[in-house]
């Protein structure tokens, strides 16, 4: 099994995530981040640093954000790993909360 990044970190992209991580699975987007499903060891402490909840064990994903397992393995093959921590983006508190984020999902 392995955690899974979901909408709410779209146009937020907080990376508190990113500094607990032992193995470095977290990989990043322009306004996104995913989880490699081939290097997470599935040891949770991601989750409660997430200040949106975008992050879950697979098997604990939404119905509604079930989508986003292939999209976490589909954009790991090309996104580059990070590792430390950044600050969020500009307009994190304005999405937070916003639902139907997955069009604003850069590549």
């Amino acid at each position: 099994m392995t955690h899974v990044v979901t909408e709410s970190c779209i146009k937020c992209k907080h990376t508190d995530c990113v500094d607990v991580c032992p193995v470095d699975c977290f990989k990043e987007g322009p306004n996104f981040l995913v989880i490699d499903p081939d290097e997470c060891i599935d040891c949770a402490v991601c989750i409660p640093e997430c200040p949106v909840n975008a992050i879950y064990a697979e098997d604990d994903v939404p119905a509604d954000q079930k989508a986003y397992i292939a999209l976490n393995a589909e954009l790991a093959k090309s996104w580059e790993v990070i590792t430390d921590k950044k600050e969020a983006l500009p307009e994190a508190a304005e999405f937070a909360e916003v639902k139907g984020k997955l069009q604003y999902l850069e590549r």
